[in-house]
């Protein structure tokens, strides 16, 4: 049966890249402290390298996420008003039909 894998935290691979890229360990040691294979190394780095810049942006976030939070924001607003008008319509249906008597 084969080995279960195991799942680092994010925090858990930023800590095993820093033995490499900052305490200048090998990468073939560290990879072997942690049992992962150099392409999942390897594979964290460019993950790592490549969304560095979000730490960097205001509040951990950047504008095109803003925009779409900002736009289902407003479009659930949007829904909650036509539900708003749906329920009125509704109740105005059902009185108008207990009036007339076809309830």
């Amino acid at each position: 049966m084969s080995e279960e894998r195991k799942h680092y935290s994010p925090e858990e691979k930023v800590a095993i890249l820093h033995k490499h890229l900052v305490e200048k360990v090998a990468v073939s040691e560290v990879c072997e402290q942690h049992g992962l294979s150099p392409n999942v190394f390897y594979r964290w780095q460019k993950e790592f390298f490549e969304n560095g810049a979000v730490a960097f942006r205001r509040n951990g976030r950047d504008t095109k996420t803003q925009k779409l939070e900002d736009e289902n924001a407003r479009l659930r607003a949007k829904l909650a008003d036509k539900d708003e008008v749906i329920a009125e319509i509704m109740a105005e249906h059902v009185a108008l039909k207990k009036t007339l008597g076809q309830a």
